[in-house]
C-alpha cells in the first residue's frame, strides 16, 4: 500500500555523492537528525524520513504499524524516488527498522548504521515503562496525565529519558522540539500512534526463527557500524557485544557519557565514523567476517 511520507533533504554540493537515509526512534522526526546531517552533508546527500504516523507523515490507512511495514513503507519511498544503494541510518525503533530493510532489500542498502538498534533483550526499568504504553486503554491515560503537565516539564521529562546528560540541549533545538510536540498533541491519532509503535516492537521481540531481528543479523551483507551510548537508559550496553558479534562485516562505536541518541548528543564522532564507513564500503568489501573491526574510539 503506498503512503507519501514526509522529508528533509539536504543536498551535498559534492558532485557525484551517495545518499544517506535516516530513520528516527519511537516518536521521533526528521529534526532528531539535523545536527548529523550539518556534519554528513559535505560527504552524502541526506534524505530524512518520517515513518508512517510520526513527524509529518499521515499513519498507515488502515492503521497498522508493524516494522515490515514501516520497512516496506520506506523501500516504496526509496524506490519511487529513483535511489539506489543508499547509506541507511536508523536510531531506536527505526534501527530495527533499517535493519529489517536490509535483509529484504540488500540491493537497496549500501551500508548500514544502527544508533541503539532496540534488539530483543531483557529491558531496563526505563524501558519497561515506555512499555506500558502499548497496553489497551494506555493512551488515553497518556494523553490525560499530558494535559496535567506544562510543556516544559514534558520536555525535561523526555531529555531525562533519551539523553545522559540533558544539558546538552540548545536552546533553539529544545524550541523546534517544543513547537514540534505542541503540533504533535492536536493530531487525532498521535497518542495511538505510539502506543501501536510499543507493540510493534514488543512483536518483534518474540519473534523466533529465521523473522528473529538476531537471526536477520546474522543475514546483513552490508558493511554496518554499530553505535552505543554507554549510559543509554533504554536499550542496555550489555547488548552491544552480542550484536558486534551477529554481524558479518561490522564495526563498532562506543560512546561513554552518552545516551539513547547519539547522533544528537555526540554528532561529531557518530559523523566520521559514519563518512570513514562510506569510504571503506567505495572500496571492494572485505570477504566474509573478515570485515570485522574492532571498537572505535569515541
Amino acid at each position: 500500500m503506498q503512503q507519501t511520507l514526509a522529508v528533509e533533504y539536504v543536498r551535498s554540493a559534492a558532485p557525484a555523492t551517495d545518499t544517506a537515509v535516516f530513520l528516527h526512534g519511537l516518536g521521533g522526526w526528521t529534526h532528531n537528525w539535523a545536527g548529523l546531517i550539518d556534519l554528513l552533508r559535505t560527504s552524502a546527500h541526506c534524505l530524512a524520513l518520517d515513518l508512517p504516523g510520526f513527524g509529518r507523515s499521515a499513519p498507515p490507512p488502515d492503521g497498522d504499524v508493524t516494522v515490515e511495514r514501516q520497512a516496506a513503507a520506506v523501500a516504496d519511498h526509496l524506490d519511487r524516488t529513483g535511489h539506489r544503494r543508499v547509506h541507511l541510518v536508523g536510531n531506536s525503533l527505526g534501527g530495527l527498522i533499517a535493519l529489517h530493510l536490509a535483509t529484504r532489500r540488500p540491493d537497496l542498502v549500501g551500508t548500514l548504521t544502527l544508533i541503539s538498534p532496540v534488539l530483543p533483550t531483557f529491558p531496563p526499568a526505563q524501558a519497561l515503562r515506555v512499555a506500558l504504553l502499548g497496553l489497551p486503554g494506555a493512551p488515553r491515560l497518556y494523553s490525560r496525565l499530558l494535559a496535567a503537565q506544562t510543556p516544559d516539564r514534558r520536555l525535561d521529562d523526555l531529555y531525562r529519558l533519551i539523553y545522559a546528560n540533558p544539558a546538552l540541549v540548545g536552546t533553539e533545538q529544545r524550541a523546534v522540539e517544543a513547537r514540534e510536540r505542541r503540533r504533535r498533541t492536536e493530531l487525532p491519532y498521535a497518542q495511538d500512534m505510539l502506543a501501536e509503535g510499543v507493540r510493534a516492537l514488543a512483536r518483534a521481540f518474540v519473534r523466533q526463527g529465521e523473522a528473529s531481528a538476531w537471526r536477520q543479523a546474522r543475514r546483513v551483507t552490508a558493511p554496518t557500524l554499530l553505535v552505543y551510548g554507554r549510559d543509554d537508559n533504554l536499550v542496555p550496553f550489555r547488548t552491544a557485544p552480542r550484536a558486534y558479534a551477529a554481524f558479518r562485516d561490522v564495526r563498532l562505536l562506543t560512546l561513554p557519557g552518552v545516551g539513547h541518541v547519539a547522533m544528537q548528543e555526540r554528532p561529531a564522532p557518530v559523523a566520521t565514523a559514519i563518512r570513514a564507513l562510506i569510504t571503506e564500503a567505495s572500496r571492494e568489501p572485505p570477504p566474509g567476517r573478515d570485515g570485522r573491526t574492532g571498537t572505535v574510539p569515541g
